[in-house]
């Protein structure tokens, strides 16, 4: 099944308008019957899922990854899971450490890079839900994250992934947190510090030894600084551009042997348009990526609508509809006796 290229509406041309505007516009309510699930890691951490119908055995499920300081709560999460309900598939958001609305246990946190807690989830998935197909979509962060963990080798992988989806990917984070630190882009860059300085306070206040004093830290104006003084240290990298060099999802597409799409805007304001470009050439010969890099839609955008009073997100669209096309025909049956026996269910698109 194909999707007509992006084309953004006429009122919303502008990237920071797309990037904000999903922000604020819900068309539908919430999927109805999500559950939250704690999972135990292995240093005696936790993790929560958020569950859409978790006990299905065999019905294709989407594994979502947020992006930094994400929630279920995140309009294109709402979009995504609602997508999947319709289609009738099962689905799984992975809220990362301290995005569940409480601070997890142990000193660190989550970042761009930690591969570390997806592959232990999506094992588990695979492991309780051992006929079900898994599909993955990361958007911004989480798509960074999704990238690295699907094109490390060292890395084991499901053999039921059967494809994956990267939204609005920070393909070069040393370069895009000093775009983000200048023009117009800085207020996404002081919306981000707000919740990570008051996790950060916190933290020093539960584990003093790991963190500097809370008034250093409450002076921290750019990401760069937040991730230099915090971030790094905390994981184990020698500073923020030992992290960015060491955690740049561009490095590791030309591994990705899992069907994948990258899907981008070349003026989201997250990032230099001409990152895209490296993209490119490190993505070259990949038969397994379907690389979409629009001119428009800014970072995690792509509103779509007739007028400001009705509008959409095309993700929800692209995204189920590439995953799906690859799924095996025995695969859709499975979901659509899943739209049979729950009336609730509106029909699945086709």
């Amino acid at each position: 099944m194909t999707t007509a290229p992006y084309s953004p509406p006429w009122f919303l041309r502008n990237p920071h308008a797309q990037t904000i505007w999903g922000k604020f516009v819900r068309p539908e309510p919430p999927v109805p019957h999500l559950v939250r699930e704690t999972h135990t890691l292995d240093d005696g951490d936790r993790v929560t899922l958020v569950r859409l119908r978790p006990h299905e055995p065999r019905t294709p499920r989407l594994v979502l990854l947020h992006g930094l300081e994400g929630t279920e709560r995140s309009h294109y999460a709402e979009s995504l899971m609602r997508a999947a309900w319709r289609r009738g598939w099962g689905a799984d958001l992975l809220l990362f450490r301290s995005c569940d609305g409480a601070l997890n246990d142990t000193p660190r946190f989550y970042h761009s890079g930690d591969t570390g807690d997806v592959a232990t989830i999506l094992t588990r998935l695979a492991t309780t839900h051992p006929l079900a197909p898994l599909l993955a979509c990361g958007v911004s962060l989480g798509g960074n994250v999704l990238v690295k963990y699907l094109g490390d080798a060292a890395t084991p992988r499901p053999t039921t992934l059967r494809a994956a989806a990267a939204v609005s990917v920070p393909w070069d984070l040393a370069r895009g947190s000093r775009h983000i630190g200048r023009g117009l882009a800085t207020i996404y860059q002081r919306a981000f510090l707000r919740t990570l300085r008051t996790k950060a306070i916190a933290k020093a206040a539960r584990f003093p030894d790991h963190f500097p004093p809370a008034d250093t830290i409450a002076r921290i104006r750019t990401l760069w600084e937040f991730d230099d003084r915090i971030t790094a240290p905390l994981h184990g990298f020698a500073d923020a551009a030992d992290y960015y060099a060491r955690s740049s999802a561009r490095h590791f597409v030309h591994g990705v042997t899992t069907p994948t799409l990258l899907l981008s805007a070349v003026d989201d304001p997250f990032l230099p348009a001409d990152v895209l470009d490296d993209v490119r050439r490190a993505a070259d010969g990949n038969p397994a990526l379907t690389i979409e890099f629009e001119p428009h839609g800014g970072h995690v955008g792509f509103v779509v609508g007739s007028s400001p009073r009705r509008t959409d997100s095309y993700l929800a669209t692209r995204i189920p509809t590439f995953l799906g096309d690859h799924l095996a025909p025995t695969d859709h049956a499975e979901a659509d006796a899943v739209l049979a026996r729950d009336p609730a269910t509106p029909p699945r698109p086709r």
